[in-house]
Parts: C-alpha cells; structure tokens; sequence
C-alpha cells in the first residue's frame, strides 16, 4: 500500500513518525508523498485537518487514519502506544471505511473574480473591526438580515469545534447537514435575527450577501483568508466526502462523552 505520513513538529510525534516510518517499511508497505492511498495523520485534530487540506485534490483515492499523540480526538482513532497494533491492522486492510460530509465554500467577488473551497470543520466570514452586516438566503429565498460580529457554518464533524462553542448544536456525522451558527448577534428592536443556530436539509443551501465591505475575514478550517470586496458567498453540502480508514468501531457519541464530559460517574 502506498502511504503518506504527515506529523506535526512536536518531539512525541517525531519519535512515533520515525517508529511508525520503520514499522511500516518492515511491513513492505511503500511510502510517499504524491497520490498515497492511505494518509497517517501523526498528531491531533490540527494535523489531520492540515493532511486533509494537503491531499483534498484526491479525495476519491485516499483513506485518511489520525494517530494522537496527546488526549483521543475526534479524527483520531489511535494513541501513540498502539503503533504496532495500527500496523498489524493495516496488514488486514480490505479497503474499509467511513465517509463523513464536507462543506463546499464558493466565494464571488466584487471584481468578478472567484474561489472555492473544501472544509472539514467549518468555514466562517467576520468582521474585525465593526459589526458584519449581511443578507442571508437559504435555497435562494431571504431569510434575515444578520448583524453582528460574524456567522459560522459548520459540518457534522465540525459541529463540535468553533460551531459548539458559539452555541451550535452537536449533530451525528451520518447526517449530510450544515448548520450555521451566530457570532455575537445584534438583537434589539431595530435589527433582529432568529438568533438560534439552523440546521439544514441536504438539498439546501446558504448564500450570504454581506454589505461591500472590504475588511472582512473569511476562514475555511484552520486557514484565515482575506478576500477582496466580498459580493456572495455560497455554501453547500460538498459532492465530495472524507474517508477514513476505520479498523475498529469507535462511536461517535463515546468520542462526545470523553472529550466534553469525563469520566463516567
């Protein structure tokens, strides 16, 4: 099996890439870093977002297995003690995965120029300096005018990172959802928002309008963009997916109670 391992600077995951890197090339699997099948994230959640980004062109031929070096994350089913059994369980691979939904991010702009983008997690658009002022849409028709700091919309997955912490609800990642979530919302008589977070059907689609402005900040994932004048920004359900390589069941929910609650009482 051709193998990408992509790890972050830190010394643990140094030590488990050089350990994994030997384990791997005993086991006569070929690495590489161009078209891999299989993309070992070395790490926490930062570093398979970032593999994820890296390899997101190919999406339809690789399978992606997070390895933490720090407390369990939610895209990474092994601890930096289980290399060898990571390694017997890639020996017995038959091609199994699971597949979560994406966000598909288009932005136009006031020049008529245009981007597009994959997220993870999730993609936001804010003002830094003032309040964001934007028309949102849903399936094309008005929805409210939003003013506030900004708006996050997020995947399943992503539902437990920024989106959970501005409020948003956690959603099981089998469903092909978004949910778009309010940043400090204004809310008095005069400017009002539903100033609850929204969750989608998969047929459906976000479109903001934000007034011309140019010193708004996009961010797709871990990446902080700043675009020209923005005119529209559309967001999706990606006809892309994610696939991870899942050798063991881990469920979602065990993975929500450990990272957010604790230990079982």
């Amino acid at each position: 099996m051709k193998i990408a391992i992509i790890g972050n600077p830190g010394a643990k995951s140094r030590r488990v890439t050089a350990e994994l890197t030997e384990k791997l090339l005993a086991s006569g699997h070929e690495l590489v870093q161009t078209s891999p099948e299989l993309v070992i994230s070395v790490g926490g959640d930062g570093t398979l977002l970032n593999s994820f980004h890296r390899y997101s062109h190919i999406l339809d031929q690789v399978r992606f297995v997070g390895v933490h070096t720090g407390h369990l994350g939610f895209y990474t089913d092994w601890r930096d003690f289980e290399i060898e059994d990571l390694v017997i369980a890639l020996k017995e691979d038959s091609g199994q995965s699971v597949s979560y939904p994406l966000l598909d991010v288009r932005a136009i702009y006031a020049d008529a120029t245009s981007a597009h983008y994959l997220a993870l997690n999730e993609a936001t658009l804010k003002r830094l300096n003032g309040t964001m002022r934007t028309e949102v849409y849903i399936k094309g028709d008005f929805f409210e005018s939003f003013r506030g700091d900004g708006l996050c919309v997020s995947t399943p997955t992503g539902s437990t990172a920024y989106s959970k912490s501005n409020g948003g609800a956690v959603i099981h990642p089998r469903l092909d959802a978004l949910q778009i979530t309010e940043i400090a919302s204004i809310n008095n008589r005069v400017f009002r928002t539903l100033s609850s977070p929204i969750i989608t059907a998969p047929d459906e689609w976000v479109t903001l309008e934000p007034t011309g402005r140019d010193d708004y900040v996009m961010t797709v994932d871990q990446f902080v963009i700043n675009p020209p004048t923005i005119k529209q920004i559309r967001y999706k359900i990606a006809k892309e997916r994610i696939h991870f390589a899942r050798y063991r069941h881990m469920h979602f929910w065990d993975r929500v109670e450990d990272a957010f609650i604790g230990a079982k009482h």
